[in-house]
């Protein structure tokens, strides 16, 4: 019985290490003109080695805006 539980946490902790994949986050930088017009760039590809659910959040929480000597710009990141 004992080598039966043994093997069962055995086989668990197998199944939940697998979960953890590499996800790739790929972000850009959306710069935006004064006359509306705007120009896309890449800004940079994370790897993040965890569930997707986990990598999708932090991956979400690259993204934001701000200012830089181009002007405005929106921060967009997607797995």
């Amino acid at each position: 019985m004992k080598k039966v539980v043994v093997a069962v946490i055995a086989l668990s902790g197998l199944a939940l290490a697998s979960c953890k994949k590499d996800y790739s986050c790929e972000c850009r930088k959306i710069h935006t003109d004064d006359d509306g017009s705007t120009v896309t760039s890449s800004d940079g590809t994370y790897t993040f080695k965890d569930s997707r659910a986990r990598a999708e959040d932090r991956c979400n929480d690259l993204e934001g805006s701000g200012t830089d000597i181009f002007g405005s710009y929106t921060r967009e990141c997607d797995i």
